[in-house]
């Protein structure tokens, strides 16, 4: 049994899941860990993808490097998806979700365009996340937040923060 709770912050790119896990790591003392930083760091992907312009992530490697610090808890991972991670790891699978408007302008504001603009618009109106995530962990776990201003995230960070602190009495 882990002390502390493993929280997974997932969503469409644009959605807020970085600047919301650094900011609830710093409201809980937990560790963030951004599944992007750590591919690219560590190498643990099968190359770029020219045509989407993001590296092609092993899996199987990613799951491997964080095995053990997975089992102590106490970890905030940042990614864009989940279905690949075991269930066991986490305690909370938050979905950010962002009004495709808003989201639209994040994107274009990175630089994203074509293929990668597209897909990701759509991946958000589609709620393809959301649906990995229901698909891939028990139900009671997954909760869904709108991420559309700071406002917002404030708002989630907050309720998020609340839940890790009494996660401890309700296990």
């Amino acid at each position: 049994m882990r002390s502390k709770p493993n929280v997974i912050v997932t969503g469409t790119p644009g959605t807020g899941k970085t600047k919301t896990s650094a900011a609830l790591a710093e409201a809980t003392h937990l560790r963030h860990i951004n599944i992007g930083d750590l591919v690219r760091d560590k190498k643990l992907h099968h190359g770029w993808d020219e045509h989407l312009q993001c590296h092609i992530i092993n899996e199987d490697l990613v799951c491997d490097e964080l095995e053990e610090i997975m089992e102590e808890g106490g970890n905030i991972v940042d990614h864009n998806g989940c279905d690949f991670f075991p269930e066991r790891w986490f305690d909370r699978v938050v979905v950010l979700q962002t009004e495709n408007s808003i989201l639209y302008d994040r994107l274009a504001k990175r630089g994203y365009s074509g293929a990668k603009l597209t897909n990701n618009i759509e991946c958000e109106i589609f709620q393809v996340v959301l649906e990995e995530a229901d698909d891939s962990y028990r139900e009671e776990i997954v909760v869904a937040m709108k991420n559309d201003s700071v406002d917002d995230m404030n708002r989630n960070v907050a309720a998020i923060t609340e839940w890790v602190t009494s996660w401890g009495s309700t296990t």
